[in-house]
């Protein structure tokens, strides 16, 4: 049984479970077919596990008709990106070098997600040591952007190949990991949802790091339903992440659909909106519009540092901690290693002990300004990316994509991405709701008052038809 693209939701998936009108080896087998016939070009998955999803989604069928479901996602497919170890699977993290290397054992988040009884479809590209917010991947491939069928154009990274395959309906929902982006990037530029969660929100064992003090995973589906119920399972505490054990789980359900009427909301300063191509802010404005029309309140802001400042900021712990973590690989120059990647990591061996202390101190101080500065204020709204999508061929590796995403994992915020329309190329644009760290439930909330006054997260990209 065929699943059509607009059904592709992971609620309409798991009702659809539940009713009994779909069953998981019919969900299974779509997505399968789909990945078949679409995945040649858009080269979204590493590796495709479909004889262990075929015969896990026969297995949560009969467990589901006998009175066995583990829970209401019991039978949906996920995606996992290429950092979170599956045992027994390859984790190459991007790398050639990492062809071979077998998992001892699985990642906490990918634990959660089997133990809710979701199937595990596959593993999905990532930029090479998650160092690419364009999502280029110069040895393994770069996945291809859904929405143009004739021009190569970034698909964000570094959750690159998941941002592709959920655009694509290759599967209803996927794993991404926010450093400085990495999950609303790739939700921006493939025109999909994605949550940067709180550090601490999701566990980050078994997952290979980036920037550990800056690293968090994060769902990226096509709602922000869909995103809500997946941060539901997986959250938690883990004691092999001494991190998730200063949060309490958030229950986002709730309060998802209550009003926006009464909160207040700040614009980014304009000042932050500088090089913001005109289409995307545009969309920006209606955004805003929207929400005023829909009873919130719409403040000015002032920040103590712009967002680039806080950036480079976050910038120079990117580079000392996965220069701690990667120097071996990136100074051995007869190693084969993305030629954009290695420059990166490798500026980290410029920061000294005494600078890398001083950026961690700096960060704490700045994080208290900014807690004063948005006294009262329940959001900051932003645009995710500058531009639309770009053609690859037309990325410069010396900048980033990601000047409107780092500062909220530097100052320890939530933040979630949703579409806000398309470009007159029919590329996707997106918002950014940017909320305190901890408050995950109030960026849904916000997200989900959004797409439930507009359609814009239904559109399905060319190449997916």
């Amino acid at each position: 049984m065929s699943i059509s693209p607009d059904g592709f939701s992971v609620a309409a998936l798991a009702a659809g479970i539940k009713s009994r009108s779909l069953s998981p080896v019919d969900v299974v087998e779509s997505c399968l077919e789909r990945i078949g016939r679409l995945d040649g070009r858009l080269h979204a998955f590493v590796e495709v596990y479909d004889k262990e999803a075929r015969l896990a989604g026969e297995t949560a069928d009969k467990a589901i008709r006998s009175g066995h479901a583990l829970g209401p996602l019991h039978g949906v497919p996920i995606a996992i990106k290429d950092l979170a170890d599956v045992e027994g699977r390859v984790t190459t993290g991007g790398s050639a070098i990492w062809r071979e290397r077998r998992a001892a054992a699985t990642a906490s988040l990918v634990q959660k997600l089997i133990g809710a009884g979701m199937i595990i479809l596959g593993k999905v590209h990532t930029a090479e040591l998650a160092f690419s917010s364009f999502g280029t991947n110069q040895h393994l491939g770069t996945p291809w952007n859904p929405w143009d069928p004739g021009t190569h154009r970034t698909p964000g990274g570094s959750s690159s190949g998941s941002g592709v395959a959920v655009a694509a309906r290759l599967v209803p929902c996927a794993v991404g990991t926010d450093t400085g982006g990495s999950v609303r990037v790739p939700a921006s530029w493939c025109g999909i949802t994605g949550l940067k969660t709180t550090i601490g929100r999701i566990s980050c064992h078994g997952v290979l790091a980036n920037t550990p003090t800056l690293d968090t995973p994060g769902p990226m589906t096509l709602t922000v339903e869909d995103a809500a119920i997946l941060l539901d399972v997986m959250q938690g505490a883990d004691s092999r992440d001494p991190r998730t054990l200063t949060l309490r789980d958030s229950d986002p359900m709730p309060t998802l659909k209550r009003s926006v009427r009464g909160l207040r909301f700040a614009r980014l300063p304009t000042t932050d909106l500088r090089g913001v191509d005109a289409e995307t802010l545009a969309a920006y404005d209606r955004a805003i519009e929207a929400f005023a029309n829909l009873g919130a309140e719409i403040v000015d802001i002032r920040l103590p540092c712009s967002v680039r400042e806080y950036g480079d900021a976050s910038g120079r712990i990117m580079a000392a901690e996965s220069y701690a973590l990667y120097a071996q690989i990136v100074d051995n120059n007869s190693l084969l290693l993305d030629e954009a990647v290695r420059p990166r990591v490798r500026a980290g061996a410029g920061i000294s002990a005494l600078e890398y202390l001083e950026a961690l101190a700096l960060r704490q101080d700045l994080r208290r300004d900014f807690a004063r500065a948005i006294e009262g204020i329940d959001a900051i709204l932003a645009p995710t990316t500058y531009t639309p999508a770009i053609p690859i061929a037309d990325v410069d590796q010396g900048t980033t994509a990601a000047f409107l995403t780092r500062w909220v994992n530097f100052l320890e915020l939530c933040a979630l991405a949703v579409p806000t329309g398309l470009s007159q190329a029919g590329l996707p644009l997106s918002l950014q709701i940017v909320c305190r760290g901890g408050d995950e439930a109030m960026a849904l909330r916000i997200g989900w008052a959004w797409q439930n006054v507009t359609d814009h997260h239904k559109i399905v990209p060319p190449m997916a038809r």
